[in-house]
């Protein structure tokens, strides 16, 4: 049974949302980031609803041994600036990842095999950071021909301007 205004043939693209914030500016943006989180549970709800794919797409921080779930608990530390933000985000048993180790989604992945095998055509993308992950991500998407959506309230980025920006570039 199709759900209301989810692509039938779509996946939600979680991208660097498990975070631990440790970065100049971090701590100031995580909490800032509560309408974002609040649309990207959201957007994720409706996908779970529907029993469409859940895929993470996260940066590996250079740890060339790590593992998502080791990943999710270092983030959610107390002590971590994304702690809060990687406890109501976190995966669920049924949501698939991916670990990058650069800008792209796509780039030395096997996220294109993901989307390919589960019939993946239309792309939803939400997380951090819109001028830069995301981006690069989308790009990558619309160069293998999904449809992307970018849905303006479940991304954010250090700079908001910065965020408007490249929304109106990827429009």
């Amino acid at each position: 049974m199709p759900h209301r205004n989810i692509p039938s043939d779509s996946a939600l693209l979680i991208v660097d949302i498990i975070n631990d914030f440790a970065f100049p500016g971090g701590e100031q943006l995580a909490q800032q980031m509560g309408p974002v989180l609040d649309a990207i549970e959201a957007l994720r709800a409706r996908y779970d609803a529907a029993q469409r794919p859940v895929i993470y797409v996260n940066d590996n921080f250079g740890r060339w041994r790590s593992d998502f779930q080791t990943l999710v608990s270092v983030c959610s530390e107390p002590e971590r600036p994304g702690a809060a933000i990687a406890e109501l985000l976190k995966p669920t048993p049924r949501d698939f990842f991916v670990l990058k180790p650069h800008l792209s989604g796509f780039r030395e992945t096997p996220l294109h095999m993901l989307l390919q095998s589960g019939g993946v055509r239309t792309v939803i993308l939400a997380g951090f950071a819109a001028d830069n992950c995301v981006l690069f991500t989308a790009a990558d998407a619309h160069m293998m021909d999904y449809r992307v959506v970018v849905p303006s309230d479940c991304v954010a980025s250090e700079q908001d301007k910065e965020r408007r920006h490249v929304l109106a570039k990827m429009r």
